[in-house]
């Protein structure tokens, strides 16, 4: 099977059809005031609307390796008047933008992507807090003409193994529509 390779920009109609933001940020509890982290924001698809979810009492933490990216979630940002975003070049392996800020930490479809996930994983449980919770939405691991080649996919008990080997305990799996799973943890 070919995947088709899309570039979904930061706020894609298409997209939001079968990955709605606000359902998932209704699943994963993010509300007003917290501090949401997106290592491997691109240019925003989940970072933008996580800033007008969580307010001006709020804070974003977004970073991601290409730097085009990013740049497109500033200009979006600052043209939206969105002050509590603070947006970074940088790898996740080596990026802790806190240590114990984040009500949660968030995965957008990414964690396959990392060179080495478990030090993002890592690096996760070190920027949450005691009360913070982890969530990883990514591909399922079926064949399907959207997403990443299967060979590349993480099963959910892969990716339960690589969060609890990083100290996390997992709460809840879920069904997220028809292309993810939702991975939950409580700490």
């Amino acid at each position: 099977m070919t995947m088709i390779k899309r570039k979904f920009c930061a706020d894609d109609p298409e997209r939001k059809k079968w990955q709605d933001p606000e359902k998932i940020f209704s699943a994963i509890g993010l509300e007003q005031g917290m501090v949401f982290v997106d290592p491997g924001c691109g240019e925003g698809y989940f970072a933008l609307p996580a800033s007008r979810r969580v307010g001006p009492g709020g804070r974003v933490y977004a970073f991601d390796i290409n730097a085009d990216a990013v740049e497109t979630l500033q200009v979006q940002a600052k043209a939206e008047g969105m002050d509590n975003i603070i947006a970074g070049v940088g790898e996740a392996e080596t990026s802790v933008v806190c240590d114990g800020c984040a009500d949660i930490v968030f995965f957008g479809i990414d964690l396959h992507d990392f060179q080495d996930p478990l030090q993002v994983l890592m690096n996760a449980k070190r920027m949450l807090k005691p009360t913070g919770r982890l969530a990883d939405l990514d591909w399922k691991d079926i064949p399907m003409d959207l997403g990443p080649p299967l060979e590349k996919r993480f099963s959910i008990s892969q990716a339960k193994q690589l969060i609890e080997s990083a100290g996390l305990s997992v709460v809840s799996v879920q069904d997220a529509g028809p292309y993810h799973y939702l991975i939950l943890t409580g700490r």
